[in-house]
């Protein structure tokens, strides 16, 4: 128990940073260093979540002993992010999908969520105006967005897409390079020149492959979901 009590205020004096590359050596602990995990993730349930309680629970996913097992059914069975919508939408799918890290259908899904928030013409068509981009609820852009950054270690979503535009003087070419969605003037082809793992560049994913054009992206880009971010 005392050991466990080190490891736990020891993990809990880092930075977030430290922590996400600390948590691989408490894996190797074994129960020992899961327990400080889940007892970590208890101290903060009050707290919002952050991408380093959203690695834990992967990590816990990951690895399915009795003790984490149990532990995620009980205490965190659907995630770390609580979910809301204005326009009804679950995003649960999304969330299983991230914390099992299977990055390409989260990506699929994520595609889907947002025709399904534009509306049934948008689901029919399969792909969205930008003008539907621009009426998305702030709550729900806001929402996918920190599922993204959560489950990634904060390297994904489109904040943090937007975050490197805005770096490279909102230049579009620039940032495709940046993120790795071309080599040189080669567009990387979708799904099998992506990177569908916590290896891809920061602002890889989520893809925009399926949303048509940089109008989309730029409505995205120019949402009023990230003043609150600002």
């Amino acid at each position: 128990m005392e050991a466990t009590s080190d490891l736990l205020q020891d993990f809990s004096a880092l930075t977030a940073k430290k922590q996400l590359a600390e948590i691989p050596a408490l894996v190797n602990q074994g129960e020992l260093g899961f327990k400080c995990l889940r007892d970590y993730l208890l101290s903060q349930q009050d707290q919002d979540p952050t991408p380093v309680m959203g690695r834990i629970v992967q990590v816990l996913n990951q690895h399915q002993t009795s003790e984490n097992l149990l532990f995620l059914q009980q205490e965190c069975p659907e995630g770390v992010v609580e979910l809301t919508s204005t326009k009804g939408v679950n995003y649960q799918e999304i969330q299983d999908k991230l914390i099992e890290e299977d990055f390409l259908e989260a990506d699929l899904l994520t595609v889907r969520k947002m025709w399904e928030l534009a509306g049934a013409s948008a689901v029919k068509r399969k792909w969205l105006y930008f003008t539907e981009v621009e009426r998305f609820p702030v709550q729900d852009l806001y929402m996918i967005d920190l599922l993204w950054r959560v489950y990634s270690g904060g390297k994904f979503g489109f904040s943090v897409q937007r975050k490197i535009w805005l770096s490279l003087g909102k230049n579009f070419n620039s940032l495709w390079d940046k993120i790795a969605w071309r080599n040189g003037r080669t567009f990387a082809r979708y799904p099998s020149a992506f990177t569908w793992n916590l290896d891809a560049p920061q602002g890889h994913l989520p893809t925009t492959n399926q949303l048509r054009g940089t109008k989309v992206i730029l409505a995205l880009f120019q949402h009023p979901a990230w003043q609150k971010k600002d």
